[in-house]
């Protein structure tokens, strides 16, 4: 007859060195299944007399108990240290901060549109937009470039596909049709818009993208420009150059600018004015208001009366004056931006160090810039 006490030492050290569910598997059927050593002895209760089975009945009932007893705990400390080991390989330590995600931030040619746009609000200009494929009818013709022109050729124009589209689509007088053939390569066609639509007196900006076959550190094929209009029986140059000084020294927040006109030749404007601002260059940056130096600051002139003309209005009657410039150059004057092109790449890092919080508005009374 088999020692009980022994055998019981035998496996109770067995299910305790069972590693694994799976070695303790094995234990538990050399113990308990149908061969089993355990089952063994409870099958041999048929072959004792009746005192025995007395006897050894409770004696291996019990081993088989405890021997049950210890699997299911071994189990259970089995499952305990496997659940233990996952979850210290899988936590998270929420004692440390929570590494931030990328925030967004305003583009500088979007935080500068809207500077200028309250700039020019508080001069008491609207807002004028139009689409980015233009009638080559108000991109070049209406501006007083006819075909031919060598206007035409000198912008590097980006010509599409040309199609038909219905005056009702496009806001067109009734039973005129027209042509969309070319991407804008500049916001004055949003000016014609302006003066077939509504009587003067007009007194709007126009932002929008524009495009050019152009590529360099100064150059990218899409840019973004801002034009003024500003059409009324009684204008001239005075009034001209009192805004550009307006929105210069609003723009670069300094006290006071000086600016010189340099004649210059645009088919659409009679005379026609490039302003220069006085500038500053030394120490690697550019400050306005002071210095010995001269910086481009925007294109301008005078009304051409053949662009009035052509726009529906009496040249006898009405004169204005317009205005221009690049919305990605001015971003780079003023936050000293040394290269175009990275502004049109979505870098993150690039981002992150120009960009400007979402809620930094800016207004007049609170600071144009941060």
């Amino acid at each position: 007859m088999t020692d009980i006490a022994e055998l019981e030492r035998q496996l109770t050290a067995a299910i305790a060195q069972a590693g694994d569910e799976a070695q303790l598997e094995q234990v538990r059927v050399a113990a308990l299944g149908k061969k089993g050593s355990i089952s063994e002895l409870l099958k041999s209760l048929g072959t004792l007399s009746p005192e025995e089975r007395k006897t050894r009945g409770p004696q291996f009932n019990g081993l088989r108990d405890r021997i049950t007893t210890a699997i299911a705990g071994r189990k259970q400390a089995l499952g305990d240290a496997a659940l233990n080991a996952r979850l210290a390989a899988e936590r998270v330590d929420i004692t440390l901060p929570v590494r931030p995600e990328p925030r967004g931030s305003i583009h500088p040619v979007s935080q500068v549109l809207d500077e200028i746009t309250a700039i020019f609000a508080d001069l008491g200009f609207a807002i004028a937009e139009g689409p980015d494929v233009e009638f080559d009818d108000y991109n070049f013709t209406r501006l007083n470039m006819p075909p031919g022109h060598p206007a035409r050729e000198m912008h590097d124009t980006f010509y599409v596909a040309a199609q038909d589209d219905s005056a009702a689509a496009n806001g067109e007088a009734a039973g005129q049709q027209k042509t969309r053939n070319v991407l804008r390569t500049h916001t004055s066609p949003v000016q014609v818009r302006t003066m077939l639509k509504e009587k003067p007196p007009i007194r709007i900006i126009a932002p929008g993208r524009t495009y050019r076959v152009d590529s360099d550190a100064t150059h990218t094929p899409m840019f973004h420009q801002i034009e003024g209009l500003v059409i009324d029986r009684e204008t001239h140059l005075g009034h001209l150059k009192w805004t550009m000084e307006e929105f210069a020294k609003a723009f670069f927040e300094v006290e006071k600018v000086e600016m010189r006109a340099r004649p210059s030749f645009f088919p659409f404007t009679e005379p026609s004015v490039e302003w220069d601002i006085r500038c500053d260059r030394s120490g690697g940056q550019i400050k306005f208001g002071t210095g010995d130096d001269w910086l481009e600051f925007a294109g301008s002139g005078m009304v051409h009366p053949r662009v009035l003309e052509l726009c529906g209005l009496d040249p006898t009657e009405y004169q204005g004056y317009a205005f221009g410039a690049g919305l990605d150059r001015l971003a780079m004057l003023k936050y000293g931006i040394p290269d175009l092109r990275p502004m049109f790449e979505s870098d993150l890092r690039w981002l992150s160090h120009y960009g400007f919080a979402a809620l930094d508005i800016p207004t007049l009374d609170g600071g144009i810039s941060r």
